[in-house]
């Protein structure tokens, strides 16, 4: 298995640089008509901040929905991607957009530590339950959020603080990155690369993970994402698997812009189906 062409997406995509640069200027537009507050921090650093998009005419009473971009921990931030809150906002969902900081000034496990930090701010001004949903490295962000301990975390946390997902060409299992141009900047080794794989932890029993990736993405990243609807549904979790046709690595996210796309109306249903809960 060649790794490097695998996982390699920018050279797989080689029109990456204008797909980005769309992403950047439909969500300063965004930004510009929405109902926003920018930069509420949660943690230490310049970068640990959230903006927060609210949805048309509220619905404060249902779960938070939070977004974790991608960028193999080691590029882009939020605000890149602000213009993916508008299919959720058209459907009254309000929508947390999160950045952290980088590789190699910090290591994944301490982006996963950030990003527990993340809702649990989130819970503090919220006092909502929270639905995740992130790409590429958000997606496995947005695993580890479902998969976390959050007694452990911070004993008024509610254990089910983040009950559902949606992963979007996610990461589960990080070790084939190991031999890879990408983890130069990540870092990681046998060890560490278990340590923040998802699919090595204990499955989440009792919560839903729907797992979605591009049909043109490359074999690993379906493998990836199928593995760990496998593994995890047996293991006593509601997952769902699927393949958004004739997208790639970058393009598979642009339904999350559109309130009337299937990816929309699935983190719709996600959040329909948890109960409201008191604070």
């Amino acid at each position: 298995m060649d790794y490097e062409a695998e996982y390699n997406n920018r050279a797989r995509v080689p029109e990456h640089p204008e797909i980005i640069a769309g992403w950047t200027a439909d969500a300063a537009a965004y930004r510009d008509e929405a109902t926003c507050s920018l930069d509420v921090p949660y943690g230490d650093t310049d970068r640990c901040v959230i903006d927060l998009f609210r949805g048309e005419n509220g619905a404060a009473q249902r779960p938070l929905t939070l977004f974790i971009h991608g960028g193999y921990w080691q590029a882009m931030d939020g605000k890149i991607f602000s213009g993916l809150a508008r299919g959720l906002n058209a459907h009254g969902l309000d929508v947390a957009m999160a950045t952290y900081d980088l590789c190699p000034s910090v290591t994944i496990g301490q982006i996963i530590d950030q990003i527990r930090r993340c809702c649990a701010r989130l819970w503090v001004l919220e006092g909502r339950r929270i639905v995740a949903f992130g790409h590429s490295a958000g997606g496995h962000l947005t695993a580890a959020m479902l998969a976390t301990d959050w007694n452990t975390v911070d004993a008024a946390l509610p254990d089910d603080l983040v009950p559902a997902g949606y992963a979007i060409s996610g990461l589960f299992d990080l070790e084939p990155l190991i031999g890879t141009s990408i983890n130069a900047a990540v870092g990681l080794d046998a060890e560490t690369a278990r340590a923040a794989s998802p699919l090595a932890w204990n499955a989440p029993a009792g919560r839903r993970l729907i797992a979605a990736v591009g049909g043109n993405e490359s074999s690993e990243f379906l493998r990836q994402s199928q593995k760990i609807c496998d593994v995890w549904g047996a293991a006593g979790v509601a997952t769902s698997y699927s393949e958004i046709g004739g997208t790639d690595h970058f393009t598979v996210i642009s339904g999350l812009a559109d309130r009337d796309s299937g990816m929309v109306r699935e983190i719709v249903e996600l959040v329909k189906s948890l109960e409201p809960r008191d604070a």
